[in-house]
């Protein structure tokens, strides 16, 4: 993928595909639209071997075998840049060509989308999530997406949730969107979800809204 030469004209194509909105401030982020053809995307390649990752490279971009992985090093393309590839490929409705929508590709993997989680929790991601439960043997982690109607709803109880998680128990959020290596794991495929821990292993897993008092009697029947 060739690094784009005018940053400005693509960021506008971005914004006037909808793929990306410009805040007030300056900002910019992934439109939850564009975010729902992406998952489906990042939960196909994420996780792919790195041998799967280069043939679907290859198979794209119509690379010559011979050089591919040459052309691949040099080029530095990452599995988010590939992500992002696919899913505009697939979102828009007059895609560019390939070296344009490389270019395009490239920048939408850099902007990404605000987090899902809930800015009152810390939030771990699949690189930290194994030191975080390592250091907290008794956790909560509960799992979030953008653009989910039960989430969002189940946020507005989020207080009274925290409240009933005991003291000695950590808690932790992760955006189901973009974390795929922990819900492989754990088998988690819908948000939202509330996994408890004990001791360092998974004895509950709930998906689908949960309301603070049918938490409160979960957390009381675990951690006591």
């Amino acid at each position: 993928m060739a690094q784009a030469p005018d940053t400005d004209a693509l960021v506008d194509h971005l914004i006037e595909t909808g793929v990306v909105v410009e805040h007030d401030d300056g900002t910019l982020e992934t439109t939850p639209d564009y975010e729902e053809t992406r998952s489906v995307y990042h939960d196909t390649y994420a996780g792919s071997s790195e041998a799967q990752f280069r043939e679907t490279l290859v198979d794209v971009f119509d690379l010559d075998p011979a050089t591919a992985d040459e052309e691949i090093d040099e080029q530095g393309v990452t599995r988010d840049e590939l992500i992002a590839f696919l899913s505009l490929r697939s979102f828009l409705d007059d895609p560019p060509d390939t070296l344009r929508l490389a270019m395009l590709a490239r920048l939408a993997a850099t902007i990404g989308p605000a987090s899902a989680v809930p800015p009152t929790l810390r939030e771990i991601d699949d690189e930290d999530y194994e030191s975080f439960l390592a250091e907290h043997p008794d956790a909560v982690v509960t799992v979030w997406k953008t653009g989910c109607a039960p989430c969002d709803a189940m946020k507005n109880d989020l207080d009274e949730i925290l409240a009933a998680v005991p003291d000695a128990v950590a808690v932790a959020g992760v955006d189901g969107g973009v974390v795929s290596a922990f819900r492989r794991e754990f088998e988690v495929n819908a948000a939202p979800a509330v996994l408890c821990f004990r001791d360092g292993e998974l004895v509950e897993s709930e998906t689908g809204r949960r309301t603070a008092a049918q938490l409160d009697e979960q957390f009381t029947e675990i951690y006591g």
